[in-house]
């Protein structure tokens, strides 16, 4: 009989967290922890800092108060420093493996506490609401059986991960340095000509944000509206906002047609860059360039701009860190033949595609590791009593009638 044969098949019996273990917050600070310290000091993120003096010394799972809410952090033994919004769940009963509730916390108690809450988000949770989750109790030589499993496939899949992520990280050098070589054109191989992002755009203009108080403007609109928060060197294939066709009539909302390069240049996200295959309109803080396609290839310039993004951001200026336009029409750009900027794009093209396309290469290999472990986890853990518990509503009774 197989592990999953005998998790279905194996007596299992259901509590109430609360009624298995306590649940409480540490006392330390944040500014208690010291650099090299003696005990690892748990806070309420995944980073653990260090410690001189230590709260506990037991067997228990740490679990965030505020912040990432339902993320199951730490599976702790021995001594340590407690946040005092964090929380810590020490089991007290014999037949209760710690590590097993703790793997079956991390498959389970996201949802539960996301059904608990009163609305669509939880800034914090409380004592009580960890106390109610409810755990199933095999028998003790299962969870010892299914936490050996987990071990070795978390250990198995965290090295796999650290490798395709270290892969990952290299492809990512070698492709800003093959960008940088190729953009830079110091050894001349290229003729170029430099010119100004004025002198080979057809179109530069900035967006408007139609008044927030007229509904006819927003209400079931279906013209794309871009905001700079959605520019993030990347394609626009869609919008978050859309706006109605009265807006572009009234407001001066002007048409930016695809295969435009779009620069932030407000704030926070001044600087960054994207491109659209999408007609669409923007907001104020958005400068959308329109090439002449006759001197450059968009694709040409979108690359080049990403590669020059320390100078642009050496333009900002005021409290806000704002680009005006004209910093942006008097910016200088190697322009080569149509021809070598095709090759250029190609070769761009495919390193682009390698390091951040999620359906292919590393990415998506890392992503179907995390997904093939938590299959595999979730299979380990799903118990069903009969007429106790239905993982669907995360509702359960102790009643046995």
């Amino acid at each position: 009989m197989n592990i999953l044969e005998e998790i279905q098949n194996c007596p299992v019996e259901w509590k109430e967290l609360g009624e298995v273990a306590e649940v409480g917050t540490g006392n330390n600070n944040t500014n208690e922890q010291v650099e090299n310290g003696k005990y690892p000091f748990y806070v309420r993120s995944k980073n653990i800092k260090t410690i001189n003096t230590y709260l506990f010394d037991e067997e228990a799972i740490v679990i965030p108060g505020e912040g990432d809410i339902g993320k199951i952090f730490h599976y702790v033994k021995g001594k340590y420093g407690l946040h005092q919004r964090a929380y810590r769940i020490h089991i007290t009963v014999d037949n209760i493996k710690t590590k097993f509730i703790y793997y079956y916390m991390h498959a389970n108690f996201k949802s539960f506490i996301t059904k608990k809450a009163v609305s669509a988000t939880v800034s914090s949770i409380r004592k009580p609401m960890i106390e109610k989750f409810p755990i199933p109790i095999p028998p003790r030589e299962i969870q010892e059986k299914i936490v050996q499993i987990l071990d070795k496939f978390t250990d198995y899949v965290t090295e796999l991960t650290s490798e395709l992520t270290s892969e990952l990280t290299s492809r990512k050098k070698q492709y800003s340095f093959y960008r940088d070589k190729l953009l830079s054109f110091e050894d001349e191989v290229y003729q170029v000509e430099w010119k100004t992002i004025q002198d080979i755009s057809v179109k530069i203009v900035t967006g408007v944000t139609p008044k927030k108080s007229c509904e006819d403007y927003y209400l079931k609109g279906t013209i794309p509206w871009l905001r700079t928060n959605e520019v993030k060197f990347n394609t626009i294939t869609t919008t978050e906002k859309y706006v109605t066709e009265r807006a572009v009539e009234e407001t001066g909302l002007k048409w930016i047609s695809p295969n435009s390069i779009i620069i932030a240049i407000s704030g926070a996200t001044a600087g960054r860059v994207a491109m659209n295959s999408i007609p669409l309109t923007t907001n104020q803080h958005c400068c959308s360039i329109s090439v002449d396609e006759r001197i450059v290839n968009y694709k040409y310039l979108y690359y080049w701009l990403v590669n020059q993004n320390r100078q642009i951001l050496s333009l900002k200026q005021g409290a806000r860190g704002d680009i005006n336009m004209s910093m942006i029409k008097s910016l200088k750009i190697p322009v080569p033949s149509l021809e070598i900027q095709s090759r250029i794009i190609q070769v761009l093209d495919n390193f682009d595609t390698v390091c951040n396309d999620l359906n292919i290469g590393l990415p998506k290999e890392i992503e179907l590791r995390q997904k093939q472990y938590e299959y595999f986890r979730d299979k380990l853990l799903t118990f069903v009593a009969e007429g106790e518990y239905t993982d669907s509503t995360v509702q359960y009774s102790t009643d046995k009638t």
